[in-house]
Order: C-alpha cells, then structure tokens, then sequence
C-alpha cells in the first residue's frame, strides 16, 4: 500500500534535506486564469433569482481549482513524493510515494495532442500496489527536478521534456487576459450585468 504523502515544511526549495517543486506559476496561474475567466461572468449574465447562488457557486467553484493545481513533488534521500499540502489533501488523496530503491525505469507514452509522458516504474511489490506512476512534467524548476530525478535513479532523463511547450500556456494565459479584460470593459461601459 502507498504511503500518504506527508505535508512538506516549506513551499519550495530545500525543506530539511527535501527539495520541493509545486507546480509551475505559468501552468498554475494559467489555469486559474481560465477558471475565472469563464465563470465570473456568470452570475452577472443570470436572471436576478439565480445571481445569488452562481456568485456563491464561484468561489467554491474556485477552491478545487486551487486544490488541483497545487500539486508538488518532494524529493529528498528516501524517495519521490507526489501530493498537495495539508489544507487539500484530506479530501483530493491523490498523493503518492516511491522510495528510491524500488524504481526500475521510465516508459515514454505518447499523448493524443502529439506529447510525451513518462511512467515511473517501479519493482514488483504486493504490498506496495501499482507498479507504474505518471512522472510530474509540470513543475516549477523542471530541469533542476529531472537533474536530482536522475541523480538519485541512475536513469537517463536527457530526453524527457515538458509534456506541452510553454508557449501553448503563453497563449492560452494571453488569451485569458483579453477574456477577463474585455469582461471588465464591458462591466464598467455598460454600468450593468445586462447592459
């Protein structure tokens, strides 16, 4: 069985001899941008009975999207690690750990947009459950994560990369601006939801 994934002390850099990477600020930041810029129009669009609950619905809407994107990786001299921190993790669960020793290699899969992930397998073990996990591709100081990743593995990390270039976040956070932007505009122009 996998052990749960304990909430590391700091939020990035060394934690006690840990290295703790979150998710990268583009990727995170991106979707939280797109999350917002989609539905915070919505109760101002509703009909006056439904503009109460959808501008409640929003902010809890917003608190998995903040949960799911605060995923991080910790690695220190036991193993890898894969969680969210405490204020999350009691309800998401989605947290996973390998110690060093039982990971055996890397399977490159290719994805339906034309990507790349990697699986991290690992050593048979009745005990322990899967055998293979997906490798996190998204976080914050990647290079320096593959670099310590293939330190403490011996597996070879030169051809792994993101699993999207950063300019598909690029564009898509660029995007977002003109979408919140424009949803500003048009508030303050028309001095109401409905104009």
């Amino acid at each position: 069985m996998i052990e749960p994934v304990p909430a590391a002390t700091a939020r990035s850099g060394d934690a006690g001899g840990a290295r703790v990477y979150p998710m990268a600020p583009l990727i995170r930041f991106t979707l939280l941008a797109l999350y917002l810029a989609l539905v915070l129009p919505l109760p101002l669009l509703a009909p006056a009975g439904l503009r109460l609950p959808l501008g409640l619905a929003v902010p809890l809407g917003l608190l998995p999207v903040l949960a799911l994107t605060s995923e991080r990786v910790e690695l220190d001299h036991e193993g890898l690690r894969v969680g969210h921190p405490g204020w999350c993790s009691w309800w998401l669960r989605r947290g996973w750990a390998l110690p060093w020793a039982r990971i055996t290699g890397l399977t490159p899969v290719r994805t339906s947009q034309g990507g790349r992930v990697y699986y991290v397998r690992a050593a048979a073990d009745a005990e322990a459950g899967p055998s293979a996990w997906l490798l996190p591709q998204r976080v914050q100081h990647f290079e320096d994560f593959l670099t310590r990743f293939a330190e403490h593995t011996g597996l070879d990390t030169a051809e792994i990369g993101r699993i999207s270039p950063p300019w598909t976040y690029r564009l898509l956070a660029a995007l977002c601006a003109v979408l919140l932007a424009g949803e500003l505009v048009t508030l303050i122009r028309t001095g109401s939801p409905l104009g």
